[in-house]
């Protein structure tokens, strides 16, 4: 017995170990660093300073920027994710050949790499890009190029359209996968009753579904919040610190001023912002 025991703690040795040196050192050495004046750019001057980094985050402007921008990137693709994909699963849900098809087709964009998505929509929205081309020499729709990327709402937009390009394939798999576990008798008696799709859809589809969709309601809230690669690559947080989120800024403030104690109380700021929202989401979900 005690020869099996240690057996399955040798076994989860490895893992345990890793986990502790890659994540959780990490992560405490990072909130340590959050107290103290820490540059790159002058390592040997390390001076605690308690709560001082994240007073700066409370009266940094830029900060509240980053905040808002991801708010608003938030309310755009999550709603977007969410009802574009709920209707996309529900339209694919009969077991048909073409249906496979389309769920491919909708799929690839999950797996396509954000360097390879940013890229090409920079391509098209830029002031010479191919949109730009279309609708002014193309269509004649307008006399001169319109500055998609230069004005911090349209930029917005932008992203939040790449952000929902990307994401309603994801949430098409997990509805599709509640959706076909959704009893046929509550269709067959709904049917029975002469109920209507809309009828069908508010009374028996969504309250089946409702615990998948507070799931995917989390993890695309989550998703959200981590926008990086996008606007990094699309506007990198311009023009003038207009389009920062909450990850820009502190990798600008970590890798390019190597302000270390601030990004990190940033970053944990962050964290916390996170888990406020999480924790409200869950709160509501049990009150409903």
């Amino acid at each position: 017995m005690k020869q099996q025991k240690w057996s399955g703690v040798l076994f989860l040795l490895p893992g345990f170990l890793f986990f502790c040196l890659f994540l959780i050192y990490p992560l405490l050495r990072n909130f340590l660093y959050s107290f103290y004046d820490f540059k790159l750019s002058n390592i040997n001057h390390t001076v605690y300073v308690g709560l001082e980094n994240y007073a700066r985050v409370i009266e940094d402007p830029i900060f509240w920027i980053s905040l808002k921008n991801i708010i608003i990137y938030g309310l755009i693709s999550v709603p977007g994710q969410m009802i574009l994909g709920f209707i996309v699963a529900y339209a694919l849900n009969a077991s048909t050949k073409s249906s496979k098809i389309f769920r491919t087709f909708y799929f690839l964009p999950v797996v396509t790499s954000w360097v390879v998505a940013s890229l090409i929509f920079k391509f098209i929205f830029t002031d010479q890009g191919l949109l730009n081309y279309l609708i002014t020499d193309v269509l004649h729709l307008t006399e001169s190029r319109i500055s998609w990327l230069s004005e911090p709402a349209k930029a917005l937009s932008v992203i939040s359209m790449l952000g929902i390009w990307k994401g309603v394939g994801w949430a098409m798999v997990i509805y599709l996968a509640a959706l076909q576990n959704v009893p046929k008798e509550l269709y067959e008696s709904a049917d029975l009753d002469g109920s209507n799709t809309w009828q069908k859809i508010r009374y028996i589809t969504l309250p089946s579904i409702k615990f998948t969709t507070f799931f995917v309601q989390i993890m695309l809230i989550i998703g959200a919040f981590n926008v990086f690669t996008s606007i990094f690559l699309i506007t990198k947080g311009g023009p003038v610190h207009q389009t920062e989120v909450m990850l820009t800024w502190m990798y600008s403030k970590a890798f390019t001023e190597y302000d270390l104690g601030y990004a990190s109380a940033l970053s944990y700021t962050f964290a916390a912002i996170i888990a406020v929202l999480t924790f409200i989401q869950f709160k509501i979900n049990k009150l409903n």
